[in-house]
């Protein structure tokens, strides 16, 4: 039995990330209801997708914690920052 599509789609995903992770992509979250989309190059989001999982949340309640503390950054480089310091520690 072969894997779900989306397995499949997300499994080509890392696969080519791996091959380019600095390939920029938008993604779409809600952040506090707002609808919001940010650029991020795949070794971040997929990063960033690790840390939610790791911590047990989604990944979209991990953006809207890091949009709390951002101050005036804008989403993108706050959620840069906040992947490199959590993958130093």
């Amino acid at each position: 039995m072969s894997p779900e599509p989306q397995a499949q789609i997300e499994a080509g995903l890392d696969a080519q990330s791996a091959a380019d992770p600095t390939r920029m992509r938008k993604h779409s979250l809600v952040i506090a209801g707002h609808r919001t989309s940010i650029s991020l190059e795949d070794a971040f989001w997929f990063a960033l997708r690790d840390i939610a999982q790791a911590r047990g949340i989604p990944l979209a309640r991990l953006a809207a914690e890091i949009d709390a503390k951002r101050g005036e950054a804008n989403l993108s480089s706050a959620i840069r920052v906040f992947v490199l310091n959590t993958l130093r520690s």
